[in-house]
């Protein structure tokens, strides 16, 4: 007893406090967050474009309505790249996916006759068997995802290219929305929501619209309800759930998740069948679209996916970043875009101003994560 009341007048004397139960401020514990950094690039690229000209265009309701229509594009496969990036791998065979998936739909639908709803299912059973082998390979041989990813790249487009001149003798397969049996399949894809309740706004007067009183902007595209579900689910997934904690762990160390019974091979397999699953989802929104498919579709989106990931806070080291930093990423990416073309400036920068801006965002999520947890440990 004598010892312990020493001790603890000593501490007291001291002032001595354990730092594993120090409290922190409510600003470093935001700091620390992995989509910090690219949370405060979204609002600094907001006040940018709104201080110059063109300003109303980009952030009027058309305006917004298209660069989050880009976004959503890029962030549905930004979110499963995200997820693979956090669990130690990339996938560089993305871009060639949405561009094979499209090619699938547009081949089974007008040379074999299927339904638009069959076209689609048979694309998504391909990205389940290409994804699955790509993540067989980089489990079973233990090369690097990058270099596994590259050649799968190089064959799905190949592939595209020469079975679709094979087949049609070009590279495009049109028409292929024309005369479907289920039209309510391609309205799941590539439809609008809330439709009634922007007529509304219309005849009140509080949106603007066309010479017939229908409002210039119809509905909400679904391709943004898909990106607000897959990153729901994601989120959900990687949060909330016991796979969620095993792919950071499969990201951290692999060696030591492996050593405490995480199914490493088996998380990285079902990740990679993941992002092309995305892939292919944003192939079916793209083909029902325009209604024909194309074997360059999806061209450096593997990079642009990547990219949003990045500039939303996920580590490329892997076991750090959330599908939220993702979005933002994927949020700025859009804005940049269309900020640019709205704002006159001339588009041939876009990618010099794009790359500036991975840059900037790179740096400020170290620089934030550095000094957060800086504060911490300088005790």
């Amino acid at each position: 007893m004598a010892g312990t009341d020493s001790v603890a007048i000593s501490s007291k004397r001291h002032g001595a406090t354990d730092e594993r139960i120090a409290r922190t401020g409510w600003l470093t514990r935001l700091l620390r967050r992995p989509e910090a950094g690219a949370a405060s690039g979204l609002i600094a690229t907001i006040v940018i474009f709104a201080l110059l000209p063109g300003a109303g265009a980009l952030y009027s309701l058309q305006g917004s309505m298209t660069f989050l229509t880009l976004s959503a594009e890029l962030g549905i496969i930004a979110t499963a790249a995200a997820l693979l990036i956090i669990a130690g791998e990339f996938d560089l065979s993305v871009g060639s996916m949405i561009g094979f998936a499209g090619i699938v739909i547009g081949l089974t639908v007008r040379y074999l006759d299927f339904p638009l709803w069959g076209g689609i299912l048979s694309a998504f059973a391909t990205a389940v068997v290409v994804g699955y082998f790509n993540g067989l390979i980089v489990v079973r041989t233990r090369l690097p995802s990058f270099i596994v990813t590259l050649a799968s790249l190089f064959i799905l487009r190949g592939l595209s290219i020469a079975v679709t001149r094979a087949v049609t003798g070009r590279t495009q397969i049109p028409y292929i929305l024309d005369e479907i049996p289920d039209p309510g399949t391609a309205k799941l894809f590539n439809g609008e929501v809330f439709t009634g309740f922007f007529h509304w706004m219309g005849e009140m007067g509080w949106i603007a619209t066309r010479s017939d009183g229908t409002p210039l902007v119809g509905g909400v595209p679904m391709s943004i309800v898909w990106w607000i579900g897959v990153t729901a689910v994601a989120s959900y997934i990687l949060t909330q759930t016991r796979f969620g904690n095993w792919i950071y762990a499969s990201g951290g160390d692999a060696d030591v998740a492996r050593n405490v019974g995480v199914p490493v091979s088996r998380v990285k397999i079902i990740l990679f069948i993941g992002t092309a699953c995305a892939a292919t989802l944003l192939a079916t929104i793209q083909v029902t679209e325009a209604g024909s498919a194309d074997t360059l579709r999806g061209l450096l989106k593997e990079f642009e996916a990547i990219i949003a990931a990045v500039i939303g806070g996920v580590l490329l080291t892997g076991g750090y970043g959330t599908v939220i930093g993702a979005m933002f990423g994927a949020l700025i990416f859009g804005l940049v875009q269309m900020g640019i073309f709205f704002t006159g400036i001339d588009t041939d920068w876009f990618k010099v101003f794009l790359g500036i801006v991975i840059l900037v965002a790179v740096l400020v999520n170290n620089y934030i994560r550095a000094k957060a947890l800086g504060e911490r440990t300088a005790r």
